[in-house]
């Protein structure tokens, strides 16, 4: 029984090790020396490789190194292949630390005194409290819900949304479609954490900025695929919305010409929200293996019909 690993080397090595001391019944294995195909059971990857069933007769399980999985094309995998994303707390300790960052400095308006440094303004601005600063969160999934948290001993009013109800202590939740335009009404600052899916993929559009209150902020840590690049830069244009703080785009990198390298209403970073550690996330893997070997529900187990 051997678990293949499709990473960087460094990684890898890593991966490697750690099982090798707390679990060396597994024999794990690092891409491309993958050794006897049909041995491999257990497949993890950002990305696996097309016909990866066909490749390994016996795969039964593949892993993402990530907490999505709208990278991997669902419908070529066979239904009695397991997907699980990763569940990894350092993705979500991440997260946390982004979207504080982000949220504060909006919030304290940083973006416009750093505008003013470059051109020798010295100007104070009205400091809004916090308690006056409505934060919406668009995904109340284990990581929506934790910056939720993370976000309330500043004072901000609080507010989510996702497919389903959900219920977050201190924050208003709103489910669905038809309560989607209510939510927007209240989001001064709209962070998306939703995964990529076909109903999600382009919810930050122009209807959506045009729910939000004139000169609102965006914070998307989701996936590029949800955000409609020309529309922001329309409302960013139009000051519907005043500034947006982008970590994911539709293509990475983005061409040299791409217009939100100089724009000065956006901050963009390289994808570098979260990333999978194996050290923080060993025992979450190793918890899901065992569980797999022993019969049980995997946790992080995907739905097909949902693609999350």
């Amino acid at each position: 029984m051997a678990l293949l690993f499709k990473v960087d080397d460094a990684r890898g090595d890593i991966w490697k090790s750690l099982f090798q001391t707390h679990a060396p019944d597994i024999d794990v294995r690092l891409w491309p020396d993958i050794g006897d195909p049909s041995q491999v059971r257990y497949f993890a990857a950002w990305q696996p490789p097309k016909n990866l069933h066909e490749r390994f007769p016996h795969l039964e399980v593949i892993f993402a190194t990530s907490a999505g999985v709208d990278q991997f094309d669902l419908g070529e995998l066979p239904e009695h292949i397991n997907v699980v994303r990763m569940l990894d707390p350092g993705i979500a300790k991440g997260m946390i630390e982004y979207a504080c960052f982000a949220v504060l400095s909006l919030h304290r308006q940083i973006p416009l005194y750093l505008q003013q440094q470059q051109a020798r303004q010295w100007q104070e601005h009205e400091l809004m409290p916090a308690r006056r600063r409505r934060v919406g969160v668009m995904g109340l999934g284990n990581l929506g819900v934790s910056v939720l948290e993370s976000l309330r001993p500043f004072g901000f009013e609080l507010h989510g949304w996702a497919r389903s109800q959900k219920h977050v202590d201190g924050v208003e939740c709103y489910a669905a479609n038809d309560h989607l335009q209510p939510f927007l009404n209240q989001c001064d600052i709209l962070i998306c954490l939703l995964p990529l899916t076909d109903d999600t993929r382009g919810i930050l559009n122009a209807r959506t900025f045009a729910a939000m209150p004139e000169g609102a902020q965006l914070i998307n840590l989701g996936r590029g695929g949800h955000l409609v690049e020309n529309d922001l830069l329309d409302a960013l244009a139009s000051g519907q919305l005043a500034h947006a703080i982008v970590d994911v785009l539709n293509d990475e990198p983005p061409a040299e010409d791409h217009p939100f390298w100089h724009h000065p209403g956006i901050w963009m970073t390289p994808h570098i929200g979260a990333n999978t550690s194996p050290d923080s996330a060993f025992e979450v893997l190793l918890a899901n293996i065992r569980r797999h070997q022993r019969g049980e529900a995997m946790l992080g187990e995907i739905a097909r019909d949902q693609g999350y």
